[in-house]
């Protein structure tokens, strides 16, 4: 299986941990990805207020470029690069008006973008592509044990709920039962982290933050797992505000990707575990399954 990448800019920044985790997980499924050369900034979500067609034209060229490389599904990891990709196919596709001046800046770059790529997210390739059954047989340190409360945050099953139901998504609950965990039931799971908030409005932000961190830890959770960089840097980073305001609620808050390395036998350096500022509960580890 082959699929073009697009990492955005948190994957290769504060985000790293996730592309620390989720490129050795994929290659030892067997699933080849090609990042894209030369590939952009997607504007983020903040953006498409300012100048929606400007925002388009920054998102829609990564976009020609991934159908250039072969037309392979476009795998994006970021929920907010994400959401931006989805919007522009969207917008390329509904509003002629954009769509006519997101083409005349791509052709001024020599580029075409017919609609033809998909974007995809890692959960849905990994649970409707590879499957759960090939992952299962891959799991050589099975997560039993750890209780884990699965995030999703709120861009990638809205307002585009292409792979996952919006409001009681489950293809990570799915994808963690198969590695060995115990999936905490946990109503929050779309509910918005705070966002940028935490920069512009802090207050308000670090509430948003707090009220998902202390609902996992009320749910008897070991640790918080998510699909979004930003998610995961609101719920991870900002504890010591968050318990000076409300009281401690300390949970380790990691990507999916960190667990099914840990559950495939890699070592927690191997997958950027050691950038968390709040680490994750030591557990027995199993030995590797022969």
């Amino acid at each position: 299986m082959k699929y073009s990448y697009f990492p955005g800019c948190s994957l290769k920044g504060l985000g790293r941990a996730y592309e620390e985790s989720l490129l050795p997980v994929m290659k030892h499924l067997g699933v080849e990805l090609q990042e894209l050369e030369d590939w952009n900034c997607c504007g983020a979500t903040a953006y498409m207020s300012v100048d929606e067609a400007k925002a388009g034209v920054l998102a829609a060229r990564n976009l020609a470029i991934a159908e250039q490389n072969g037309g392979h599904d476009l795998l994006t990891p970021c929920s907010a690069c994400y959401l931006v990709l989805n919007k522009t196919k969207h917008n390329i596709a509904d509003f002629p008006d954009i769509r006519d001046r997101i083409h005349c800046a791509l052709r001024s770059a020599n580029l075409t973008y017919t609609g033809s790529t998909r974007v995809r997210h890692p959960l849905d390739i990994l649970v409707h592509d590879v499957g759960l059954d090939v992952i299962k047989e891959k799991v050589v340190r099975p997560l039993k044990g750890l209780k884990v409360a699965p995030y999703y945050g709120c861009q990638v099953v809205r307002p585009y709920s292409t792979f996952d139901d919006a409001w009681n998504p489950t293809t990570m609950d799915r994808l963690l039962a198969t590695l060995g965990a115990e999936v905490v039931h946990y109503p929050l799971k779309t509910k918005c982290c705070g966002g940028s908030l935490t920069g512009t409005l802090p207050e308000a932000g670090l509430r948003m933050s707090y009220i998902l961190l202390k609902e996992a830890v009320r749910r008897g959770a070991d640790v918080i797992a998510t699909i979004c960089p930003l998610c995961q840097f609101n719920m991870d980073a900002y504890h010591d505000q968050i318990d000076r305001r409300w009281g401690p609620t300390r949970i380790a808050t990691v990507y999916f990707t960190q667990l099914m390395g840990l559950a495939f036998g890699f070592s927690e350096k191997e997958l950027g575990l050691q950038r968390n500022f709040i680490p994750m509960k030591p557990r027995p580890v199993p030995p590797v399954a022969a």
